[in-house]
């Protein structure tokens, strides 16, 4: 029997002359450090309607094993304000207050497969909540039992499934003697008639909303009880790079419009009018809007808004919010 010949991009890499034949541990790790250098990011942002900065700086550490970042807000005169100081991994995440000295831990790991542990503390405020998630025949099914530390009544349960989710809570009632009483809240979601119904029930209010939607039309309309508030939202697509979309409230007698226009997936050009506030605008986006900078052109979005106020078009207002992100 021939015995196969090992695979050459399996093999070890060849001895070198001058270390007589031998790989020096040094050597081993300097190449470590040197393929897992860490790579910086920043992201900095400009609003001229609040003349404000917003900064991030970001690095992966450990071969992405961890993410550790640094945001802060600086105005035109230098001024830095509101620092915060994250590291996220897979199991723990910690941010952390510069200003406040304050720190707000998170964990979630699985202790075996199907039950689930997920703990959040804040340092100053000493609170914070632990949880448990449990599958219930599948991974569809989960139960939650989660409480505040420190406890002040009996956990919150959360029954989840594929068609929504139900929860049981204690809440205190402010009454002439405070009392704890038992809180439902829930959401169902259904499909019917080609489209998703769905109720949501939280804090003694009920609504219920339809979503019919097919290529080139949404309807949604909504109402809310015991409010009785109606709305009714309206999409239509006219090509694919054109839609409008309307939004009508029965009670208040307000709407507003949209109308977009797309080119590719890096310029849009957006305008409307809201009747609430008596306000038409228009807005132009280089850089899909939903994306992030590293997706745009040159690795920047740009959005330019023009508003109109309908009761002094002479106070109208050219406005810009640049994003930009470098890869160091």
């Amino acid at each position: 029997m021939v015995e196969p010949k090992p695979d050459p991009q399996f093999l070890p890499p060849p001895p070198s002359a001058t270390d007589g034949g031998a790989t020096p541990i040094g050597g081993a790790f300097r190449g470590f450090f040197q393929s897992g250098r860490p790579k910086l990011r920043l992201t900095s942002e400009f609003d001229s309607e609040s003349s404000d900065f917003f900064n991030k700086i970001s690095c992966k550490l450990f071969d992405n094993l961890a993410k550790l970042k640094l945001t802060f807000h600086n105005n035109s005169k230098g001024g830095v304000s509101e620092p915060q100081l994250f590291l996220n991994s897979k199991f723990f995440s910690l941010q952390y207050d510069v200003v406040e000295s304050d720190a707000l831990l998170k964990s979630s790991f699985e202790i075996v497969p199907g039950l689930q542990f997920r703990a959040a503390h804040d340092v100053k405020a000493r609170q914070g909540e632990v949880a448990m998630i449990a599958d219930l025949a599948g991974p569809a099914y989960k139960l939650e039992l989660s409480s505040a530390v420190p406890s002040i009544g009996m956990p919150r349960a959360t029954l989840k499934f594929p068609l929504g989710e139900v929860s049981l809570e204690e809440k205190e009632v402010e009454e002439e003697e405070q009392k704890r009483v038992l809180s439902v809240n829930g959401i169902i979601k259904s499909h019917i008639m080609n489209g998703v119904c769905t109720a949501q029930y939280s804090e003694e209010n009920l609504g219920l909303r339809y979503a019919y939607k097919d290529e080139q039309m949404t309807f949604i309309p909504s109402i809310y009880l015991p409010s009785n508030s109606l709305s009714c939202a309206f999409k239509r697509r006219f090509s694919p790079s054109d839609k409008l979309s309307y939004l009508y409230n029965f009670d208040t007698n307000n709407w507003s419009a949209i109308y977009k226009h797309t080119v590719g997936n890096d310029y849009k050009l957006k305008a409307g009018y809201d009747a609430e506030v008596r306000l038409g605008w228009a807005s132009l986006w280089l850089g899909n809007e939903d994306g992030k900078a590293k997706t745009a052109p040159m690795k920047m979005k740009v959005q330019i808004m023009l508003q109109v106020p309908q009761d002094d078009i002479k106070s109208s207002a050219l406005l810009f919010h640049v994003k930009k992100r470098w890869d160091i």
